[in-house]
């Protein structure tokens, strides 16, 4: 169970730790700003999702949450590269067939060679936002400290205040890198180390 078990009590926390209650009014708004700055830097296993995408005549629409390609597999299972728009166009032309190269173009992703039917893309996808109608998320569970620096942060930023920016950040940064290195060992903890090149 996180120590701050949903919304209201993230938001009452954050008014008690910058000692400004007095714009709680304010709370929601610095909440969504401090989402959109952990959902550029964070990227870890519980923002993963796989989803399906339609593809016609080679370009499919991205979900609305996507942040970033993990893999995208094309209609036979077979993953695809990701290439520079310019190389996926120069490589293929308008040839049709099996999509081999991918690249995004805003909230499109465009294959080459070009054709109809389903990908399975693997992204990184955004935060839920927490909002009265969905108090929690599997970051608040998993590290309300971050979520309560990284408000008190944008709090402080509001006040001008750089002495509390400065300390609020780096409280936030130490917290995402615990969440960080916990994910690392989450994924990577019982890995063999595979040594390339030839062997004698």
């Amino acid at each position: 169970m996180s120590t701050i078990p949903d919304y209201a009590s993230l938001l009452v926390d954050a008014g008690e730790y910058s000692g400004r209650n007095d714009i709680a009014h304010l709370f929601p708004r610095f909440l969504g700003l401090a989402e959109l700055k952990l959902n550029r830097f964070l990227r870890v296993a519980d923002m993963e999702v796989v989803d399906t995408v339609t593809v016609t005549n080679g370009t499919g629409t991205l979900p609305p949450d996507f942040l970033e390609a993990r893999e995208v597999k094309n209609a036979n299972g077979i993953p695809i590269r990701a290439v520079a728009l310019q190389q996926l166009t120069d490589s293929y032309m308008a040839r049709a067939g099996i999509p081999a190269g991918y690249a995004i173009v805003g909230s499109t992703i465009n294959v080459r060679p070009v054709g109809d039917g389903n990908l399975t893309v693997t992204y990184y996808g955004r935060i839920p936002a927490l909002t009265r109608t969905n108090p929690s998320n599997w970051l608040l569970e998993k590290a309300a400290d971050a979520y309560l620096y990284a408000l008190v942060e944008e709090i402080a930023i509001w006040e001008r205040d750089a002495d509390k920016v400065s300390g609020a950040t780096q409280l936030k940064m130490v917290a995402l890198s615990g969440l960080k290195i916990g994910d690392e060992r989450s994924r990577w903890g019982n890995a063999q180390v595979v040594v390339g090149g030839p062997t004698p």
